[in-house]
């Protein structure tokens, strides 16, 4: 008796028990490579995971018997093995438009640093080794000459980044205080910067009484002598580099700061978060505080970021006075806080590039983007807009326009640059749904080999092109891009 047509099985569909065993599919000779190049655990852990999901399909009636082949499970096996082992974290092009950016990485190493690093990373080196005595070395003298060199500081030390420079600096300063563990601020310095990072919270965290003087918007010199009494363990000034306050404001320098904390027994600290080592202007950029600057004025403890506009990894530096240094140093908290040997050596050799000053701006690659000439930038828009218009159409049309460029996010985000990019514009239907255009056009230049981040505004999705400069690596992508926009 015939089963009605409608009832009848899909010879073209697979049941469960026609997928293989794990280990017959690891027996098959197409498995063969795949477990001599990554060993049987990984293999062997990625097949049971590819044939639980077959076998879900199956049961849904949702599997191709084609799909069973010894060859074609090889190569889904392969797919999910080399998946498995691809890096989480990626080089990406940064069209954002925003140099120093705060979600792609910061400050892009020199070649200088990027050298040095691979060197002390491929065999031991002397991170605590005194290479003169043959006894126990300190890993910040690496880099103490350098940094005092560089800012006229008398001592200096690092940590992991900047954050933990101010944590322990407030932390050493009221530990050792025998009056009291009073910090005092201006309220117009209690900033928040990314990742919810609060000056109140910092000054809790490190076991500081916090004293607010003065208001949001103004401070004066007379708010300070006022709160400065035998409790007092710290004068604190931080700069703002994430925001600005304009029109009626007041607040108390350095100098003059120093001279009132000093004539009352207090030593002062500044946190200038930024970190630039170098007069900005002298680049035709806007300017910021110097280290050297805030310890000329009196400072004792100076702290700073080391993969910001300094331009090199991640590192919290900490100069100053032998007195306030010395004490930091031997803080127990330091030794959680230290830096480890792959940014020290990063940090080490770009701190080399400063002693080469009139080279800076070629050597220093985040000064190099920050001062690459416009018009070099423009003419690179013009040679690249043929190509992706062609990359892109018909569902967009491509612009250059002018742009600003960002110096940073978390850090500088008010200052700009004049720059240059490519604007692209949904056309025809695209414009229905312009939203939905522009985000998929994003996701798809995200899914490239090479990753292209830009930004939407305005109705356009700007590609701003400062800091592309391997042009070659963004065009050869262009028929990927056609490709999945097709």
């Amino acid at each position: 008796m015939h089963k009605p047509a409608g009832l009848q099985a899909d010879a073209s569909k697979a049941n469960p028990k026609d997928l293989p065993s794990t280990d017959k599919l690891l027996r098959q000779p197409d498995s063969a490579p795949l477990l001599r190049e990554h060993g049987h655990t990984l293999v062997a852990d990625e097949a049971r995971k590819l044939l639980d999901g077959l076998r879900a399909s199956a049961l849904a009636g949702a599997l191709d018997m084609d799909a069973l082949g010894p060859a074609a499970l090889a190569a889904a096996l392969r797919v999910r093995v080399e998946a498995k082992l691809a890096p989480r974290m990626r080089n990406v092009l940064n069209l954002t438009g925003t140099v120093i950016h705060t979600n792609l990485g910061r400050s892009l190493l020199a070649d200088a640093a990027l050298s040095h690093l691979l060197a002390m990373m491929s065999g031991p080196n002397n991170l605590e080794f005194d290479l003169v005595t043959g006894g126990r070395g300190d890993r910040d003298s690496i880099v103490e000459e350098l940094l005092c060199t560089l800012t006229g500081a008398e001592a200096a030390t690092v940590v992991n980044n900047n954050a933990a420079a101010v944590l322990l600096t407030l932390a050493a300063s009221v530990s050792c205080h025998p009056g009291g563990r009073e910090v005092v601020i201006s309220r117009g310095e209690l900033v928040e910067i990314g990742g919810a990072f609060r000056m109140p919270d910092v000054m809790s965290s490190a076991g500081a009484t916090m004293i607010e003087v003065g208001t949001s918007n103004r401070t004066h010199a007379r708010d300070y002598e006022q709160a400065i009494n035998e409790r007092t363990a710290l004068v604190m000034k931080v700069h703002p580099s994430n925001y600005v306050v304009q029109g009626f404001t007041s607040a108390v320098g350095e100098a003059e700061l120093s001279a009132i904390a000093h004539a009352r027994g207090v030593p002062l600290a500044t946190d200038l978060g930024s970190g630039s080592l170098v007069d900005l202007q002298a680049y035709g950029l806007p300017r910021e505080p110097l280290p050297q600057e805030m310890l000329a004025a009196g400072c004792d403890a100076v702290t700073f970021s080391g993969d910001k506009l300094l331009g090199g990894p991640q590192a919290g530096l900490i100069v100053g006075s032998k007195a306030a240094v010395g004490r930091i140093r031997k803080f127990p908290m330091k030794r959680a806080l230290r830096m480890s040997k792959l940014p020290l050596a990063a940090l080490e050799a770009t701190l080399m590039l400063y002693l080469r000053p009139e080279r800076l701006a070629q050597d220093l690659p985040t000064l190099r983007l920050l001062t690459r000439p416009l018009d070099a930038i423009r003419a690179l828009a013009h040679e690249l807009q043929p190509r992706v218009a062609a990359a892109v159409a018909p569902r967009f049309d491509v612009e250059v326009v002018a742009l600003q460029s960002q110096l940073g996010s978390g850090s500088l985000p008010i200052e700009r640059l004049p720059s240059a990019g490519l604007a692209l514009i949904p056309t025809g239907s695209a414009k229905k749904g312009l939203g939905t255009a522009l985000d998929g056009l994003a996701h798809a230049l995200r899914h490239l080999p090479l990753p292209v981040i830009g930004r939407i505004a305005d109705d356009r999705l700007l590609l701003d092109l400062r800091c592309l400069e391997d042009a070659a690596a963004f065009s050869g992508q262009l028929p990927a891009l056609h490709q999945r926009l097709r």
